[in-house]
């Protein structure tokens, strides 16, 4: 009853839910819709493979690295400021515990089509249209070589922008190439499609926008940004 309660709470207030990632108290939330939710997009096996045992693996291996040090009283974000100084161990199982847990939020059984509210209207004045976003997302996914993620992102000025970065590393770690706060992100690891979709990266990111949950999506950027009631200037 625990674990339904947690995905009724979710649902219905994801600021809860990204706050709790942003939290002292790591925790490995329950998976929001079963393994079989999001077919035939993403299929069942692949989901329970990468949810039970490399996001566990991340999470479990992260609080060994932190045991008996003060980096255990840290947030996830202020682990990430100064992971150029932290041992491997801490960079690699904190990005992939925050990454999947963030993976798992922005897609949804009742996912994809198109964003609406403010972040349909950044998107368009940042990107032109939905559909050149999807474009320059998608490229940036594609061409990630070997093992990593592609972004959506705000950074400090409340700007979106796409990047992509290597292995478990995210945008807000000081390493990144350019820093700011994911709002969707695409696992691009093979293990995220190679049962299903093979070597065809491709096709795994057009299918992943038929489960992207834009709702959860938009809530971040507006928590982000402020800008819940004022019109995006253009």
């Amino acid at each position: 009853m625990k674990a339904i309660a947690i995905v009724i709470l979710g649902a219905f207030f994801p600021f809860a839910t990204f706050a709790k990632e942003n939290s002292s108290a790591l925790q490995f939330d329950s998976l929001p819709y079963a393994f079989n939710a999001l077919e035939p997009h993403i299929d069942a096996k692949t989901m329970e493979i990468h949810y039970t045992r490399h996001h566990r693996g991340y999470y479990d291996n992260l609080l060994k690295a932190m045991q008996d040090s003060s980096l255990k009283t840290k947030t996830l974000p202020q682990l990430f400021a100064k992971v150029s100084t932290l041992a491997p161990a801490v960079r690699n199982n904190a990005g992939g515990h925050y990454n999947h847990t963030l993976f798992w939020k922005v897609m949804s059984p009742k996912g994809g089509g198109a964003p609406e509210g403010q972040l349909a209207e950044k998107i368009n004045a940042t990107f032109g249209s939905f559909d050149k976003f999807k474009e320059e997302f998608k490229n940036a996914a594609l061409t990630r070589f070997g093992s990593g993620w592609a972004w959506l992102c705000v950074d400090d000025k409340g700007s979106l922008f796409i990047c992509s970065t290597p292995n478990q590393d995210n945008p807000l770690m000081d390493v990144s190439e350019r820093r700011g706060t994911p709002v969707l992100g695409l696992d691009v690891w093979e293990h995220a499609y190679y049962l299903k979709y093979q070597n065809q990266r491709g096709s795994y990111i057009d299918a992943f926008w038929n489960v992207v949950n834009w709702p959860e999506v938009n809530a971040r950027f507006v928590s982000l940004t402020g800008n819940k009631n004022e019109p995006v200037k253009k």
